[in-house]
């Protein structure tokens, strides 16, 4: 344990709890030996997942808190991109898809492209 972190056992419930210091579970481990541990970056968004059955998943996220990145343990991932007003601009996955977003100046969706050749124009 470190500063600031709390241990909690609720033997009613037979399960053991940690929390980070700002009350957020970071592991927790049942009476029947599944267990999970968390962490999370300084604004309180998960970056990290693993579970007793193996799986795991870590996220990234851009200076305004969009998620950038996310990757788990099947094989799964995906990428996004956002333009300065938190629009999203770009996404790919794992799965061989990808888009396209642009916007005006009012934050309307102007344009949509996709990896499997959708193409939209939009005037507002």
């Amino acid at each position: 344990m470190t500063k600031g972190q709390i241990l909690k056992h609720d033997f009613t419930k037979g399960e053991l709890r940690l929390y980070d210091a700002n009350g957020k579970v970071i592991y927790r481990e049942s009476s029947t030996g599944y267990w999970y541990k968390q962490e999370f970056d300084s604004n309180g968004k998960q970056t990290y997942y693993e579970d007793s059955d193996g799986y795991w998943s870590k996220r990234e996220y851009d200076s305004n808190g969009n998620e950038t990145y996310f990757e788990d343990s099947t094989g799964s991932w995906y990428k996004r991109e956002y333009d300065t007003n938190g629009n999203q601009i770009y996404y790919e996955s794992s799965d061989g898809w990808w888009y396209k977003f642009e916007y005006d100046t009012n934050g309307n969706q102007t344009y949509y492209e996709t990896s499997r050749g959708l193409i939209r124009h939009s005037i507002w």
